[in-house]
């Protein structure tokens, strides 16, 4: 491990963080079983959802984040007053309908003004 580098240094405490917390919950799970608190079967089961949850196993979990995430850079942009790219495309399909819907009209327009006879 190079000391000189923090993003191998942070990988490194958070993989021994995570390691201490499994530790730690397998400690805790074992003494609430030792105590008849938990069901053995409900301990593990325990673990594994924690441990799951923690190295980002947990699709609901993550899904909910991502909604989370986008509602919250949705108010920052319309805090800060900026479009997200989804706008702009709507903002730019519009545009577009109504380009064409005024080239049809002058394309209308034109075709009466010829019809009528001098």
């Amino acid at each position: 491990m190079d000391p000189g580098n923090p993003l191998q240094q942070l990988l490194l405490r958070g993989l021994g963080t995570t390691s201490l917390v499994a530790d730690r919950l397998r400690s805790v799970t074992q003494s609430w079983v030792s105590s008849g608190r938990l069901d053995p079967g409900q301990a593990s089961l325990l673990v594994d959802e924690v441990m799951a949850s923690l190295r980002g196993d947990n699709p609901d979990l993550e899904r909910e984040t991502e909604r989370q995430v986008e509602r919250n850079i949705d108010h920052f942009l319309q805090d800060v007053g900026l479009a997200r790219q989804r706008e702009l495309d709507e903002l730019r399909g519009r545009i577009d309908r109504l380009e064409q819907q005024m080239r049809q009209q002058r394309f209308q327009a034109s075709s009466r003004d010829t019809d009528i006879p001098d």
